[in-house]
């Protein structure tokens, strides 16, 4: 498979020091123009201060980059079009030389390519309220790929507890970072309990390497709660997504179009508080993701 590898994310690998993934269609699909490569900027910068080496990933023109230049990642912000890519669209957007934004599937995927071991999204995708058939790619992913993916939970437009139904049967660990419940995203716990915590980035490490010690397949689920200072109210949370999840079906949105229609529209019901948290949760996650990824070199 040919990558086109940033040479201080090669070097990097190739001396064993900690590299964090970072996904792509938060700034395509996922946030707004300009705060879109703010954030960008600011997920790499924070994975720096945590020590490490951030790998933001995207297809560029037909080529598969791990790892993008601030000009590289400039002209991805700012690109009408982009193909959201998950483990289906890659060949397709390869093929046609074009360009494309990595989903948390479409990451995860690239990622072990490379070598990178640990990804720092904000929410993954999951079963969607109201159709319980439509399931996303990334729990399929989760299940075969053998990345640890650091996040808030699934997004809270989910359906949550079959999110978590499908994780356990694909084979999933799911834990806790501090926390005992499964994080709804923009609010610190859902009411859901789960079955493993760790408090500390070298537990989660220890796992991680007992996984690869057993030559399990499967990824890891790292769930973070969003800083409690961000927090969204759960009433006006839970109120919010309501409201969007009925006005999509009203529309008849589906698809690949229902979580952007639906994280838009949140955010215009809670007066920009959604994208707040949403902010402060990536910044979060990709701290963390930094911490395991130093962590696990002292774990093979």
């Amino acid at each position: 498979m040919k990558l086109t590898i940033l040479p201080e994310i090669r070097d990097a690998l190739a001396a064993n020091r900690p590299v964090v993934a970072l996904e792509s269609t938060l700034i395509t699909h996922g946030l707004p123009r300009p705060i879109n490569l703010e954030t960008a900027r600011n997920l790499e910068a924070a994975v720096r201060a945590s020590g490490a080496v951030p790998a933001t990933i995207a297809i560029l023109r037909g080529e598969i980059h791990v790892g993008l230049t601030d000009t590289e990642l400039a002209r991805l912000a700012n690109t009408d079009h982009v193909r959201k890519c998950s483990r289906r669209d890659l060949p397709i957007v390869v093929g046609m030389q074009a360009d494309g934004a990595t989903t948390v599937a479409g990451t995860m995927i690239v990622a072990h390519w490379a070598g990178i071991r640990i990804f720092a999204t904000g929410g993954i995708g999951g079963v969607h309220r109201g159709h319980p058939a439509d399931i996303s790619a990334d729990l399929t992913e989760l299940g075969r790929t053998p990345i640890t993916v650091v996040c808030a939970g699934a997004k809270a437009i989910l359906d949550l507890p079959l999110t978590l139904e499908v994780l356990e049967t694909n084979g999933v660990p799911v834990i806790g970072y501090q926390c005992s419940e499964f994080p709804a995203f923009y609010t610190r716990a859902s009411g859901l309990p789960l079955d493993v915590r760790c408090d500390t980035a070298d537990q989660i490490a220890k796992i991680i390497a007992a996984r690869d010690a057993q030559k399990l397949t499967t990824g890891i689920l790292v769930t973070v709660p969003v800083p409690e200072s961000d927090e969204l109210p759960r009433a006006l949370a839970d109120q919010a997504i309501a409201q969007a999840v009925t006005e999509a079906d009203a529309k008849g949105i589906s698809g690949k179009d229902v979580t952007p229609f639906l994280l838009a529209r949140v955010t215009e019901l809670t007066a920009g508080r959604s994208r707040t948290a949403n902010t402060a949760l990536l910044l979060n996650n990709a701290r963390l993701a930094a911490q395991i990824a130093t962590a696990l070199q002292n774990h093979g």
